[in-house]
């Protein structure tokens, strides 16, 4: 069987922190809409519909400002639920956090802007605050932004986390530095951790587009999927954001991208010869196989019904 980690990171928005705990847990995490909420207790309520279990990777960093309770009110239900909780991190919020910090004094967009010692120093710091707000000793990671490099891979080791899945093969150009190339899709051991690429597809013109919600439509993922499948793959990663079947301004629900997300769901349930899986549940192994990961051919028809998609998506509730 085929494992699929649908993996949501979680996160309220150091954009919005100004704008206060409970106005950035609603417009960030609960992702309250005039039409219902569409956030993490959403994206439950649609898994559950299918018995299917999710990844959540919660950002603690926002402790730093709104106290522990704010990450308990994201930790609590998804536990509670039966869903897993992995660790996320946004160095972000270190540039608000004052003498809180726990590397005072210093801040920077990403963990790779950090050194060993810092990067080290942040990741006990946070995985110190997602199990005080109830979480279970986490033993996967994924950097905000993508923005890890092998520094990072060696402070989770030192700290006992066992995977990352920083590395995204189908964004070129991102804020990702880990030593990897595009090549290297297949879970593998790398600088102490067990490294787990995110998913990805081809497209026109041989490039590769990363297994997003946002980026790849329902019907490329599932593909991607029977593909992983039908070639004997022991696991593909979907990414989503808690925020993520909303309207870029984050007041209307994103009606496509909120089908796509059920529409993912119901074909990955009743889709033979593959399982949703968890990091307590599953965990990846890592793959003893050097040759490239073999990747969802392009198909014309399927990129051009995804084109057409974003581009109404884009002109009702903003290009994202």
């Amino acid at each position: 069987m085929t494992a699929v980690y649908i993996t949501i990171d979680t996160e309220y928005a150091a954009d919005f922190a100004g704008l206060g705990r409970a106005e950035n847990f609603a417009r960030s995490i609960a992702c309250e809409t005039p039409s219902g909420a569409v956030g993490v207790f959403h994206k439950m309520d649609v898994m559950e519909r299918h018995g299917i279990r999710g990844v959540f990777f919660v950002d603690p960093m926002p402790a730093l400002l709104y106290g522990r309770e704010a990450i308990a009110d994201v930790v609590g239900p998804i536990v509670e639920r039966g869903h897993d909780v992995q660790l996320h991190c946004h160095t972000e919020w270190l540039a608000l956090a004052g003498a809180a910090s726990p590397v005072r004094g210093r801040s920077g967009r990403n963990l790779a802007d950090f050194t060993l010692e810092d990067q080290q120093a942040i990741l006990d710091w946070a995985r110190g605050a997602l199990v005080a707000a109830g979480a279970p000793a986490p033993v996967a990671f994924r950097a905000g932004n993508y923005g890890a490099n092998d520094d990072t891979l060696r402070a989770l080791a030192a700290i006992g986390l066992r995977y990352d899945t920083s590395h995204t093969p189908g964004i070129e150009g991102g804020a990702c530095r880990i030593s990897l190339a595009r090549r290297h899709r297949r879970p593998l051991r790398h600088c102490g951790v067990i490294e787990v690429p995110t998913g990805c597809i081809r497209t026109l013109g041989g490039r590769l587009r990363h297994a997003q919600v946002t980026a790849i439509s329902s019907r490329e993922m599932l593909a991607a999927i029977r593909h992983a499948r039908d070639h004997d793959l022991a696991s593909f990663t979907i990414v989503s954001h808690s925020f993520e079947l909303l309207c870029r301004e984050r007041r209307r629900a994103n009606a496509i991208v909120r089908r796509r997300f059920a529409a993912l769901c119901e074909g990955l349930a009743s889709m033979p010869g593959v399982e949703s899986a968890t990091y307590a549940s599953r965990p990846p192994v890592a793959d003893a196989m050097d040759a490239p990961r073999p990747v969802l051919p392009v198909s014309s028809i399927r990129e051009g019904l995804r084109i057409a998609e974003q581009i109404i998506a884009n002109g009702l509730y903003g290009a994202r």
